[in-house]
């Protein structure tokens, strides 16, 4: 039997000895039953494997043709970019693995009742319906941005980028890769709340689509004329979707100059807030939600 929302949920028993659950353990539960059902129809499970990983090697080589032309694009080396496009992979797999499956799903769970079960439980609603489900072959592009990154960065030119990789780069990058995953699994729950007052809101799902699109270039194509530079402002002061690759990218791939140290401080900044207001609104959501049988 194919585990559904309901029945991960029902699996799931309230603490006996602690008025706090175990997460980890809740967290495993559902990896479980996300690979149990993955398992069960291998063969899509192979398909969306092998579409994946098409996708990722179709920008590999639109990239490799444009730089066919040009030795880079705004400041940025073949191999620097393929770092940065390596980095948006690892972001864009984390995201589509834990969380993509879970928010589109928000708005039917409402419309279902679904979201009863969830409140109902004595655990954070909000890791109920943000890591419910699991969709385990999303992970081939995080591998693809893994095999990239060992062919890109050890072929950016230290010599005329300046670039030295001391302990520094190595510790903060992990971490601003999950700063990274952190905006925009933000600003997806702030769009999925929204279906408490909207309903089925998949326009907003697809203006999530096209906003994050602008995450997949260095922030310095945003510039040369008024619109582009307001471009830029916005969406790294208002909707901090440029600092969510171009922060780590460049921790990877570029000198350590001082406006990258001012952009690596704002980015930390940006995460944090971001989470506060993505968690204010999912349970200002919350408050206006009645329930299905209502």
């Amino acid at each position: 039997m194919v585990p559904t929302y309901q029945h991960a949920m029902t699996n799931i028993e309230p603490p006996r000895q602690s008025t706090s659950p175990h997460y980890g353990k809740v967290f495993l539960t559902f990896a479980r039953n996300s690979l149990v059902r993955d398992m069960t129809f291998r063969a899509n499970f192979i398909i969306e494997s092998i579409s994946s990983l098409s996708w990722n090697l179709m920008n590999f080589g639109f990239y490799i043709l444009i730089f066919s032309y040009t030795d880079q694009i705004e400041g940025w080396t073949q191999h620097q970019f393929f770092v940065f496009l390596a980095t948006f992979f690892f972001i864009n797999s984390l995201v589509q693995t834990f969380f993509m499956p879970n928010f589109e799903e928000f708005s039917e769970l409402i419309r279902t009742g679904g979201l009863d079960f969830a409140l109902l439980k004595p655990i954070d609603t909000q890791f109920l319906v943000s890591l419910n489900r699991i969709e385990w072959s999303d992970l081939g592009t995080l591998l693809f941005g893994v095999l990239l990154m060992i062919y890109a960065l050890p072929n950016v030119d230290p010599g005329s980028a300046g670039l030295h990789i001391g302990l520094v780069q190595v510790v903060l990058y992990p971490i601003y890769i999950l700063c990274g995953v952190a905006v925009m699994y933000s600003f997806m729950l702030s769009l999925s709340a929204t279906s408490v007052w909207l309903g089925r809101n998949q326009s907003l799902y697809n203006f999530w689509f096209y906003i994050t699109n602008f995450a997949r270039y260095p922030m310095e194509i945003y510039g040369g004329n008024a619109g582009g530079i307001a471009l830029r402002q916005f969406f790294t002061l208002v909707i901090p979707i440029l600092v969510v690759v171009n922060v780590p990218a460049r921790l990877a791939a570029k000198p350590l100059e001082a406006q990258n140290w001012s952009l690596v401080i704002f980015g930390l900044s940006a995460t944090i807030l971001s989470l506060l207001a993505s968690r204010w609104i999912f349970k200002r959501s919350l408050l206006s939600y009645r329930s299905a049988s209502s």
